[in-house]
């Protein structure tokens, strides 16, 4: 048993720098285009956009209010499988509460501020700081999309928590939250962050800003942390934490590009090279 731990921690210890490098390398990749371009400006329109934002983040907060009426009492999904248990048997922090911590800090605070800051320096680097604003109201579109989604999926699916999934049945019912016991899939911090590095590397490719790997790269090293430290939490099961970053990359680099077009329109405008950019970011993550 403990040969195989090792095995497994070996395997998947390094999961959170390799995906960052990973995925940061077929980025860095883009064509040139996308980093030499000048600024372009996007579709938006004011009314729409602050709107879902607002609408969105209400429906998130309100749906955290009545958690506890509308979470089922007992799991839906309670089995586990045999990769599940070996990824939480290497990952598994002796300190799960820390892990925990430290998730909420990097994907509550240091994700976002560092996903906007840098998208906000790479704009004024371009000599478009004029669109700075603009890029953080898209990026938070993405986010709050993939919360709200997230959400839904987690009191749809039901799954039992690893560390509740531990417990003896008698116990489950004295955890510190008990109508959170059962939503464990999909997770919502690995969601989210990975919406919101996602749609900012996406926006800042789209806009031709020179400094678009940077966003990439930063961004999806602190989402992959992220996902690797809500495993160590025991808050979340491996294929828990892959359908969350799947899930946030495909509507961080989709709601851009579907709803935000370059406005030019030019042959050699961002639209399609912000496509070949994202594409590899969307193939690894699913």
């Amino acid at each position: 048993m403990t040969t195989h731990s090792g095995e497994a921690r070996r395997t998947v210890g390094g999961w959170p720098v390799a995906c960052g490098a990973v995925l940061s390398g077929c980025l860095v990749a883009a064509p040139a285009a996308a980093q030499t371009a000048p600024p372009h400006p996007l579709r938006w329109d004011p009314a729409v956009d602050v709107t879902v934002v607002a609408v969105g983040a209400t429906a998130g907060i309100l749906s955290e209010v009545v958690k506890p009426q509308l979470v089922p009492a007992s799991c839906r999904w309670c089995d586990v499988d045999a990769l599940d248990e070996r990824v939480r048997d290497a990952l598994r922090w002796q300190d799960p509460a820390a892990a925990d911590a430290a998730s909420s800090v990097v994907g509550f605070v240091v994700t976002p501020l560092a996903v906007g800051g840098l998208d906000a320096l790479a704009a004024a680097h371009g000599g478009a700081a004029r669109y700075a604003g603009e890029d953080l109201l898209l990026i938070a579109e993405a986010g709050v999309l993939a919360a709200d989604v997230t959400q839904v999926a987690k009191m749809l699916v039901a799954r039992e928590r690893p560390f509740v999934h531990a417990l003896s049945p008698e116990r489950k019912t004295f955890t510190a939250q008990p109508s959170d016991n059962n939503l464990s899939c999909f997770s919502g911090h690995t969601s989210l962050v990975f919406a919101l590095a996602t749609a900012a590397g996406t926006v800042a490719t789209m806009r031709g800003y020179r400094w678009a790997p940077a966003v990439w790269s930063v961004g999806l090293v602190a989402a992959s942390t992220t996902g690797y430290l809500r495993i160590a939490a025991d808050r979340h099961w491996f294929t828990d934490v892959l359908v969350g970053a799947a899930v946030g990359a495909a509507v961080g680099v989709f709601v851009p590009l579907l709803f935000h077009s370059v406005v030019d329109g030019s042959a050699t405008s961002p639209p399609a090279t912000g496509v070949r950019a994202a594409l590899p970011v969307v193939a690894i993550a699913w």
